[in-house]
Protein backbone atom coordinates (compact mmCIF):
# COMPACT_ATOMS: atom_id res chain seq x y z
CA UNK A 1 0.00 0.00 0.00
CA UNK A 2 2.66 2.22 1.04
CA UNK A 3 4.41 1.69 -2.54
CA UNK A 4 1.37 2.79 -4.11
CA UNK A 5 0.88 5.68 -2.47
CA UNK A 6 4.62 6.95 -3.51
CA UNK A 7 4.06 5.79 -6.57
CA UNK A 8 0.89 8.09 -7.26
CA UNK A 9 2.37 11.31 -5.27
CA UNK A 10 5.08 10.70 -8.26
CA UNK A 11 2.87 10.53 -11.20
CA UNK A 12 0.79 13.83 -9.62
CA UNK A 13 4.02 15.58 -9.08
CA UNK A 14 4.58 15.19 -12.95
CA UNK A 15 1.12 15.44 -14.02
CA UNK A 16 1.67 19.09 -12.27
CA UNK A 17 5.44 19.58 -13.66
CA UNK A 18 4.23 18.48 -17.20
CA UNK A 19 0.80 20.60 -16.95
CA UNK A 20 2.84 23.90 -16.33
CA UNK A 21 5.83 23.42 -18.51
CA UNK A 22 2.71 23.11 -21.08
CA UNK A 23 1.51 26.54 -19.71
CA UNK A 24 4.76 28.69 -19.70
CA UNK A 25 5.11 27.13 -23.35
CA UNK A 26 1.89 28.41 -24.59
CA UNK A 27 2.40 31.76 -22.75
CA UNK A 28 5.70 32.05 -24.89
CA UNK A 29 3.99 31.19 -27.80
CA UNK A 30 1.13 34.01 -27.60
CA UNK A 31 2.61 36.58 -29.29
CA UNK A 32 1.05 40.10 -29.32
CA UNK A 33 0.26 40.95 -32.93
CA UNK A 34 0.93 44.79 -33.72
CA UNK A 35 1.68 46.58 -37.44
CA UNK A 36 5.30 46.34 -37.13
CA UNK A 37 6.08 48.86 -40.06
CA UNK A 38 5.53 48.80 -43.73
CA UNK A 39 7.35 46.79 -46.88
CA UNK A 40 8.77 49.55 -49.45
CA UNK A 41 7.63 47.94 -53.04
CA UNK A 42 9.74 49.37 -56.14
CA UNK A 43 7.66 50.58 -58.95
CA UNK A 44 8.30 51.93 -62.26
CA UNK A 45 7.38 55.38 -61.70
CA UNK A 46 8.72 58.62 -59.15
CA UNK A 47 4.66 60.10 -59.54
CA UNK A 48 2.78 61.00 -56.41
CA UNK A 49 0.58 58.64 -55.81
CA UNK A 50 -3.02 59.78 -54.28
CA UNK A 51 -5.20 57.02 -55.66
CA UNK A 52 -5.40 54.03 -54.72
CA UNK A 53 -7.44 50.81 -55.24
CA UNK A 54 -6.56 47.46 -53.54
CA UNK A 55 -8.96 44.73 -54.79
CA UNK A 56 -6.93 41.85 -53.48
CA UNK A 57 -3.95 40.13 -51.87
CA UNK A 58 -2.55 40.37 -55.38
CA UNK A 59 -4.51 43.05 -57.31
CA UNK A 60 -3.73 47.07 -56.67
CA UNK A 61 -3.96 49.89 -58.70
CA UNK A 62 -2.95 53.41 -58.19
CA UNK A 63 -3.02 56.38 -59.97
CA UNK A 64 -1.42 60.06 -59.48
CA UNK A 65 0.59 62.53 -61.00
CA UNK A 66 1.20 62.96 -64.85
CA UNK A 67 -2.06 61.25 -65.16
CA UNK A 68 0.12 57.90 -64.32
CA UNK A 69 -1.77 54.67 -63.53
CA UNK A 70 -0.36 51.76 -62.04
CA UNK A 71 -1.03 47.86 -61.35
CA UNK A 72 0.47 44.55 -59.85
CA UNK A 73 -1.39 41.19 -60.46
CA UNK A 74 1.44 39.74 -58.35
CA UNK A 75 1.14 41.17 -54.72
CA UNK A 76 3.49 44.31 -55.69
CA UNK A 77 6.42 41.71 -57.67
CA UNK A 78 6.22 43.54 -60.86
CA UNK A 79 4.06 46.57 -62.20
CA UNK A 80 2.45 47.69 -65.27
CA UNK A 81 2.09 51.53 -65.55
CA UNK A 82 1.30 54.18 -67.79
CA UNK A 83 -0.62 57.61 -69.14
CA UNK A 84 -4.29 57.58 -68.56
CA UNK A 85 -5.74 59.07 -71.73
CA UNK A 86 -2.41 60.30 -73.36
CA UNK A 87 -3.14 62.85 -70.59
CA UNK A 88 0.41 63.71 -68.67
CA UNK A 89 -0.49 67.17 -67.43
CA UNK A 90 -3.25 66.06 -64.81
CA UNK A 91 -3.03 64.59 -61.48
CA UNK A 92 -5.31 61.44 -60.82
CA UNK A 93 -6.09 61.29 -57.36
CA UNK A 94 -9.10 59.13 -57.43
CA UNK A 95 -9.35 55.52 -59.00
CA UNK A 96 -11.83 52.18 -58.06
CA UNK A 97 -10.70 49.17 -59.12
CA UNK A 98 -13.44 46.39 -59.57
CA UNK A 99 -10.75 43.92 -60.76
CA UNK A 100 -7.43 43.36 -62.74
CA UNK A 101 -9.16 44.24 -65.93
CA UNK A 102 -11.81 46.75 -64.91
CA UNK A 103 -10.90 50.59 -63.10
CA UNK A 104 -12.35 53.96 -62.76
CA UNK A 105 -10.34 56.74 -62.61
CA UNK A 106 -11.14 60.43 -62.07
CA UNK A 107 -8.80 63.45 -61.96
CA UNK A 108 -8.44 66.32 -59.47
CA UNK A 109 -8.26 69.65 -61.21
CA UNK A 110 -8.69 70.47 -64.84
CA UNK A 111 -9.82 69.27 -66.92
CA UNK A 112 -12.10 67.30 -64.91
CA UNK A 113 -12.76 64.09 -66.43
CA UNK A 114 -13.53 60.54 -65.34
CA UNK A 115 -11.94 57.39 -67.38
CA UNK A 116 -12.80 54.04 -67.72
CA UNK A 117 -10.14 50.51 -68.60
CA UNK A 118 -11.68 47.16 -69.18
CA UNK A 119 -8.49 45.87 -70.45
CA UNK A 120 -6.25 46.42 -67.85
CA UNK A 121 -4.88 49.91 -68.33
CA UNK A 122 -4.28 49.22 -71.97
CA UNK A 123 -6.95 51.83 -73.17
CA UNK A 124 -8.88 54.08 -71.43
CA UNK A 125 -12.25 55.69 -72.32
CA UNK A 126 -13.78 58.62 -71.24
CA UNK A 127 -16.91 58.55 -69.44
CA UNK A 128 -17.61 62.23 -68.55
CA UNK A 129 -16.57 65.82 -69.02
CA UNK A 130 -17.36 68.42 -66.59
CA UNK A 131 -17.00 72.38 -66.65
CA UNK A 132 -13.86 74.82 -65.92
CA UNK A 133 -15.83 74.76 -62.00
CA UNK A 134 -15.26 71.21 -61.03
CA UNK A 135 -12.92 69.82 -58.58
CA UNK A 136 -13.19 66.28 -57.86
CA UNK A 137 -11.92 65.11 -54.46
CA UNK A 138 -12.74 61.41 -54.03
CA UNK A 139 -14.42 58.51 -55.60
CA UNK A 140 -16.83 55.64 -53.12
CA UNK A 141 -18.28 52.33 -54.46
CA UNK A 142 -21.54 51.37 -52.32
CA UNK A 143 -21.51 48.09 -54.65
CA UNK A 144 -20.01 46.17 -57.53
CA UNK A 145 -22.35 48.61 -60.03
CA UNK A 146 -23.09 51.59 -58.20
CA UNK A 147 -20.59 54.62 -57.20
CA UNK A 148 -20.66 58.11 -56.70
CA UNK A 149 -17.51 60.88 -57.22
CA UNK A 150 -17.86 64.38 -55.09
CA UNK A 151 -16.58 67.45 -55.93
CA UNK A 152 -15.94 70.89 -54.27
CA UNK A 153 -19.17 73.07 -53.72
CA UNK A 154 -20.52 75.04 -57.03
CA UNK A 155 -23.41 77.52 -56.28
CA UNK A 156 -23.55 77.02 -52.82
CA UNK A 157 -24.07 73.07 -53.10
CA UNK A 158 -21.84 70.09 -53.44
CA UNK A 159 -21.22 68.02 -56.70
CA UNK A 160 -21.83 64.97 -56.35
CA UNK A 161 -22.56 62.05 -59.31
CA UNK A 162 -23.54 58.63 -59.81
CA UNK A 163 -23.01 55.56 -61.41
CA UNK A 164 -25.32 52.18 -61.82
CA UNK A 165 -23.34 50.23 -64.51
CA UNK A 166 -20.00 50.83 -63.15
CA UNK A 167 -18.77 53.73 -63.93
CA UNK A 168 -20.29 53.89 -67.68
CA UNK A 169 -22.63 56.30 -67.39
CA UNK A 170 -22.93 59.08 -64.55
CA UNK A 171 -25.48 61.91 -63.69
CA UNK A 172 -25.74 64.49 -61.20
CA UNK A 173 -27.84 63.98 -57.92
CA UNK A 174 -31.27 65.61 -57.96
CA UNK A 175 -30.79 66.66 -54.40
CA UNK A 176 -27.46 67.99 -53.31
CA UNK A 177 -26.07 68.56 -49.78
CA UNK A 178 -25.69 72.06 -49.28
CA UNK A 179 -22.45 74.15 -48.64
CA UNK A 180 -21.28 77.09 -46.72
CA UNK A 181 -18.99 79.58 -47.88
CA UNK A 182 -15.69 78.42 -47.89
CA UNK A 183 -16.42 74.79 -47.32
CA UNK A 184 -14.39 72.23 -49.21
CA UNK A 185 -13.15 68.60 -49.85
CA UNK A 186 -9.93 67.35 -49.75
CA UNK A 187 -8.43 65.08 -52.16
CA UNK A 188 -5.62 64.43 -50.68
CA UNK A 189 -6.51 60.51 -50.42
CA UNK A 190 -10.01 60.64 -52.38
CA UNK A 191 -11.75 59.29 -48.76
CA UNK A 192 -13.54 61.47 -47.79
CA UNK A 193 -15.98 60.48 -49.14
CA UNK A 194 -17.94 56.97 -48.08
CA UNK A 195 -20.88 54.72 -49.58
CA UNK A 196 -22.02 51.59 -48.27
CA UNK A 197 -25.52 50.04 -48.56
CA UNK A 198 -28.16 53.35 -49.12
CA UNK A 199 -25.70 55.86 -47.02
CA UNK A 200 -23.63 58.40 -48.11
CA UNK A 201 -21.19 59.77 -46.19
CA UNK A 202 -19.14 63.05 -47.13
CA UNK A 203 -16.25 65.20 -44.80
CA UNK A 204 -15.55 68.70 -45.97
CA UNK A 205 -13.29 71.23 -44.11
CA UNK A 206 -12.53 74.58 -44.82
CA UNK A 207 -14.15 77.64 -43.04
CA UNK A 208 -16.35 75.22 -41.68
CA UNK A 209 -15.86 71.41 -41.32
CA UNK A 210 -19.12 68.84 -41.84
CA UNK A 211 -19.74 65.34 -41.95
CA UNK A 212 -22.56 65.41 -44.51
CA UNK A 213 -25.35 61.87 -44.66
CA UNK A 214 -27.81 60.61 -46.75
CA UNK A 215 -29.24 57.83 -45.60
CA UNK A 216 -31.27 57.26 -48.77
CA UNK A 217 -28.48 57.21 -51.51
CA UNK A 218 -28.65 60.83 -52.13
CA UNK A 219 -32.51 61.80 -51.70
CA UNK A 220 -32.18 63.38 -48.20
CA UNK A 221 -29.35 65.08 -46.70
CA UNK A 222 -28.15 65.85 -42.86
CA UNK A 223 -25.19 67.72 -41.60
CA UNK A 224 -23.24 67.32 -38.71
CA UNK A 225 -20.68 69.85 -37.24
CA UNK A 226 -17.36 67.84 -36.56
CA UNK A 227 -14.83 68.59 -33.48
CA UNK A 228 -12.15 68.83 -36.10
CA UNK A 229 -9.82 71.94 -35.91
CA UNK A 230 -11.59 73.91 -38.96
CA UNK A 231 -11.68 77.73 -40.52
CA UNK A 232 -8.69 77.92 -42.71
CA UNK A 233 -8.29 76.42 -45.66
CA UNK A 234 -5.93 74.33 -45.00
CA UNK A 235 -8.31 72.38 -42.18
CA UNK A 236 -10.70 69.89 -42.05
CA UNK A 237 -11.86 66.13 -42.09
CA UNK A 238 -9.45 64.35 -45.01
CA UNK A 239 -10.61 60.68 -45.01
CA UNK A 240 -13.13 58.59 -43.48
CA UNK A 241 -13.79 55.17 -42.38
CA UNK A 242 -16.76 52.70 -41.71
CA UNK A 243 -16.27 50.46 -38.39
CA UNK A 244 -18.73 47.61 -37.65
CA UNK A 245 -21.36 49.38 -39.17
CA UNK A 246 -21.63 51.20 -35.84
CA UNK A 247 -19.32 54.07 -36.26
CA UNK A 248 -17.57 56.88 -38.68
CA UNK A 249 -14.11 57.10 -38.03
CA UNK A 250 -12.73 60.62 -38.97
CA UNK A 251 -8.70 61.94 -39.59
CA UNK A 252 -7.57 64.98 -40.77
CA UNK A 253 -6.24 68.11 -39.01
CA UNK A 254 -4.43 71.15 -40.95
CA UNK A 255 -1.74 69.58 -43.73
CA UNK A 256 0.39 72.84 -43.18
CA UNK A 257 1.64 71.48 -39.79
CA UNK A 258 2.14 67.82 -40.55
CA UNK A 259 2.88 67.07 -36.32
CA UNK A 260 0.00 69.03 -35.31
CA UNK A 261 -2.01 66.82 -33.21
CA UNK A 262 -4.74 69.24 -32.34
CA UNK A 263 -8.81 68.01 -33.27
CA UNK A 264 -7.11 65.66 -35.73
CA UNK A 265 -9.27 62.80 -35.52
CA UNK A 266 -13.22 61.63 -34.25
CA UNK A 267 -15.88 58.87 -33.93
CA UNK A 268 -19.53 59.47 -34.89
CA UNK A 269 -22.00 57.11 -33.52
CA UNK A 270 -24.07 56.33 -36.10
CA UNK A 271 -27.09 55.21 -34.44
CA UNK A 272 -27.61 58.14 -32.18
CA UNK A 273 -25.97 60.36 -34.66
CA UNK A 274 -23.55 61.79 -32.03
CA UNK A 275 -19.96 62.52 -31.96
CA UNK A 276 -18.10 60.21 -29.40
CA UNK A 277 -16.19 61.75 -26.20
CA UNK A 278 -12.60 61.15 -27.28
CA UNK A 279 -9.85 59.89 -24.20
CA UNK A 280 -6.78 62.19 -24.46
CA UNK A 281 -5.31 60.69 -27.57
CA UNK A 282 -4.54 61.23 -30.70
CA UNK A 283 -2.46 60.10 -34.34
CA UNK A 284 1.00 61.77 -33.98
CA UNK A 285 0.52 64.37 -36.33
CA UNK A 286 -2.04 65.24 -39.30
CA UNK A 287 -3.40 62.89 -41.03
CA UNK A 288 -4.86 62.05 -44.62
CA UNK A 289 -6.07 58.69 -44.93
CA UNK A 290 -7.41 56.21 -42.49
CA UNK A 291 -8.33 52.56 -42.86
CA UNK A 292 -9.84 49.66 -40.48
CA UNK A 293 -8.57 45.97 -40.87
CA UNK A 294 -11.09 44.12 -38.82
CA UNK A 295 -9.13 41.00 -38.57
CA UNK A 296 -7.27 42.57 -35.76
CA UNK A 297 -9.97 45.38 -34.93
CA UNK A 298 -7.02 47.99 -35.66
CA UNK A 299 -7.94 51.62 -37.10
CA UNK A 300 -4.31 52.67 -38.98
CA UNK A 301 -4.20 56.19 -40.35
CA UNK A 302 -1.41 57.67 -42.37
CA UNK A 303 0.12 60.77 -43.19
CA UNK A 304 3.09 62.42 -44.25
CA UNK A 305 4.24 62.64 -40.34
CA UNK A 306 4.15 58.67 -40.17
CA UNK A 307 2.14 55.89 -39.28
CA UNK A 308 -0.42 55.56 -36.48
CA UNK A 309 -2.96 52.50 -34.93
CA UNK A 310 -5.35 52.18 -32.65
CA UNK A 311 -6.52 48.47 -30.68
CA UNK A 312 -9.28 49.65 -29.12
CA UNK A 313 -11.21 52.25 -31.64
CA UNK A 314 -8.92 55.03 -31.13
CA UNK A 315 -9.33 54.93 -26.97
CA UNK A 316 -5.18 54.89 -27.11
CA UNK A 317 -2.94 55.49 -30.57
CA UNK A 318 0.61 54.29 -31.07
CA UNK A 319 2.61 55.42 -33.82
CA UNK A 320 4.84 52.60 -35.45
CA UNK A 321 6.30 53.94 -38.33
CA UNK A 322 7.92 57.62 -39.29
CA UNK A 323 7.14 56.34 -43.26
CA UNK A 324 5.23 59.07 -44.50
CA UNK A 325 2.04 58.26 -47.04
CA UNK A 326 -0.76 59.82 -48.58
CA UNK A 327 -3.49 57.36 -48.57
CA UNK A 328 -4.18 53.86 -47.56
CA UNK A 329 -6.58 51.41 -47.76
CA UNK A 330 -7.18 47.70 -46.70
CA UNK A 331 -8.01 45.54 -50.15
CA UNK A 332 -11.59 44.56 -50.00
CA UNK A 333 -11.32 41.28 -51.25
CA UNK A 334 -8.04 39.79 -48.68
CA UNK A 335 -6.73 40.59 -45.55
CA UNK A 336 -3.82 43.02 -46.62
CA UNK A 337 -3.43 46.71 -46.00
CA UNK A 338 -1.80 48.79 -48.62
CA UNK A 339 -0.63 52.46 -48.56
CA UNK A 340 0.65 55.04 -51.26
CA UNK A 341 2.37 58.00 -51.36
CA UNK A 342 5.37 60.80 -53.37
CA UNK A 343 7.61 59.50 -55.85
CA UNK A 344 6.04 56.41 -56.98
CA UNK A 345 5.96 54.58 -53.45
CA UNK A 346 3.62 51.96 -52.34
CA UNK A 347 4.17 49.67 -49.45
CA UNK A 348 2.26 47.05 -47.50
CA UNK A 349 1.79 46.79 -44.26
CA UNK A 350 4.23 44.20 -41.93
CA UNK A 351 2.63 42.50 -39.07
Amino acid sequence: MLKFKKAFLILLEIGFLVGCFSCQNQKQNEVSVKPIGWKILETPTEASLRGLSPVSDDVVWASGSGGTWLRTIDGGETWATGVIGGIDTVDFRSIHAFDAEKAVAVTAGQPAHIYKTTDGGKSWDLKLIESDQAFFDGISFADENRGYVFGDPVDGFWMIYETLDQGNSWTLLDSLPKAEEGEAGFAASASSLLAFGDDIWLGSGGSFSFLHHSPDRGKTWFRYPSPIIQGESSQGIFSLVEVDNEEIVVVGGDYLKPEGTEKNWGVFDITTKAWKEKKDSSPAGYRSGVTYFPKYSWLITIGPSGSDYSENGGDSWENFSSEGFHAIFKSREGESVWASGAKGKVAKLIF
